[in-house]
């Protein structure tokens, strides 16, 4: 008899970095690196695959949002270039990195959710 487990909300797991399954084992190992399987309800996770797609994404939307800031510093302080990269290189590495463990967590939760398999892809 196959285990029952509730339906997971996709926002509320990927947030977590949780299991889309079962919503209590931790996904990654490491950074950004997914487990082979969930230690708690044993789920394979081979099948739900991300690739490129939330570094896409974290660049197109992270970018709308830091190239406008930045505009705005350069014509309200002008200050030289240096603070620039003083300024902007951390906080884009630092953002683009908090952002983007949630945000590939959502897409496998959302690949889960949708029982998309990377087989029905490649097809």
């Amino acid at each position: 008899m196959t285990e029952y487990y509730p339906r997971q909300s996709s926002l509320k797991t990927g947030l977590r970095c949780a299991c889309p399954r079962c919503g209590q084992g931790k996904l990654y190992v490491g950074l950004l690196t997914v487990r082979d399987r969930c230690s708690v309800c044993d789920f394979d996770y081979g099948r739900l695959n991300t690739d490129d797609g939330p570094a896409f994404f974290i660049i197109v939307l992270y970018s709308a949002l830091i190239l406008p800031l930045a505009a705005w510093f350069q014509f309200a302080v002008e200050p030289p270039i240096w603070v620039h990269f003083l300024i902007w290189i951390p906080v884009i590495i630092v953002g683009a990195i908090a952002l983007m463990r949630p945000f590939k967590a959502w897409l496998v939760a959302q690949q889960f959710k949708h029982d998309v398999d990377d087989a029905d892809i490649t097809r």
